[in-house]
């Protein structure tokens, strides 16, 4: 094998890869990316759980493959002056690596013993744009659960009914939701899904999509899933099971509704959150709500905070407390100026939603005192 092609586009694509690279294994294999020279270059990762590829433009000398250590390939070109890059596989697996003035010859794994990208079907596609399904991500991944003794909620729902695609992710004190319909539908008239994708997965895929309106499509077949970025794809395990009824979970009433803007409100919490200095919920944030105010309380060890401001308010005064982190990283997604934040009674869920529309709802359980 023997290849040239530029630093800027060798590392872009090696950055993209290592994303799926293996930390932690007993398989040096796994620790590597698998290097392909065909047409272009193919750059592959795959930690079992997780695959990416990712082609590179470059003049191809000599067909062939070859795997290097992720971390030491990564370097080496990261370091080496913006020029082109050759590599060339010699004799029992040595790789030379060349750029103007510098080379290193490095050994490389044999490529037979680097296991395959699970096959996905491209049938049935969800076409979205990667702006939209990045910001779909952030705007909800933060509600992913931590805990492994509930599995279903450490990945977020992807469901794709009637047209309309919604991501959910609950972790048992709160719940984000953000949905889209997209400008071209399905493949085929039979394109209802259910997936359930590992926050890890979501995570990188985030870290890939480029915020500009470049189509993507998402496949799903058996256990797998896969994302088409083009000149990119990745694969991951979906999480098996049922996912909670989600929709059961938002209350049919309220008692009290305000009307505020956003970015005031998020200023309120972070401000509230400089005398909480432990992340522990013993410490709430109360908002007492009457007559078109709303003063925000906390009073720590470390101090006390007070803030005022004005809200449209409708129905019943109430007195709620919530743990501030889960309010900001709510508020702090949301895009709109004005949202309307719904309260059932000091003691049950509140809901964030836009002023009109359902594209995107979140709910948070209050803390009891």
């Amino acid at each position: 094998m023997k290849v040239i092609c530029s630093k800027e586009n060798l590392l872009e694509g090696i950055n993209i890869v290592q994303k799926a690279v293996s930390a932690k294994t007993t398989l040096p294999i796994l620790e590597g990316i698998l290097i392909e020279a065909g047409e272009n270059i193919k750059l592959t990762s795959n930690d079992l759980e997780i695959g990416i590829e990712c082609c590179v433009d470059a003049d191809v000398r000599e067909k062939g493959s070859i795997v290097l250590n992720a971390r030491m390939f990564g370097e080496i070109i990261r370091r080496f002056p913006d020029a082109e890059v050759m590599i060339e596989v010699k004799e029992n697996n040595n790789v030379v690596i060349e750029c103007e003035n510098s080379m290193f010859e490095i050994r490389g794994l044999d490529a037979e013993g680097f296991p395959a990208l699970p096959t996905v079907e491209k049938n049935d596609g969800i076409k979205i744009s990667q702006k939209k399904l990045k910001d779909m991500i952030r705007q909800t991944i933060f509600a992913v659960s931590m805990d492994e003794n509930r599995p279903m909620l450490t990945g977020s729902l992807f469901e794709y009914k009637d047209g309309r695609f919604t991501i959910v992710s609950i972790d048992g004190y709160r719940l984000a939701m953000r949905c889209l319909d997209p400008e071209e539908e399905k493949d085929t008239e039979n394109a209802e899904r259910k997936l359930i994708i590992p926050g890890k997965t979501l995570n990188e895929i985030a870290k890939i999509l480029q915020p500009v309106d470049d189509d993507l499509y998402i496949y799903a077949a058996g256990n797998q899933i896969l994302f088409d970025m083009g000149n990119c794809i990745m694969t991951s395990r979906l999480l098996e099971g049922e996912y909670l009824n989600y929709m059961s979970i938002f209350p049919k009433d309220h008692e009290t509704k305000i009307r505020v803007n956003t970015k005031e409100l998020l200023s309120c919490f972070e401000r509230a959150s400089l005398v909480i200095t432990s992340e522990e919920r013993r410490y709430p944030v109360t908002l007492d709500i009457s007559d078109d105010k709303m003063v925000i309380t906390a009073n720590t060890e470390a101090g006390n905070v007070r803030e005022e401001m004005k809200v449209d308010m409708d129905g019943k005064k109430l007195e709620i407390s919530f743990y501030h982190k889960f309010f900001i990283e709510a508020l702090r997604v949301i895009d709109n100026e004005m949202i309307d934040v719904y309260f059932t009674t000091s003691l049950g869920p509140c809901t964030i939603k836009p002023l009109q529309g359902n594209d995107f709802a979140y709910l948070i359980l209050p803390i009891r005192r």
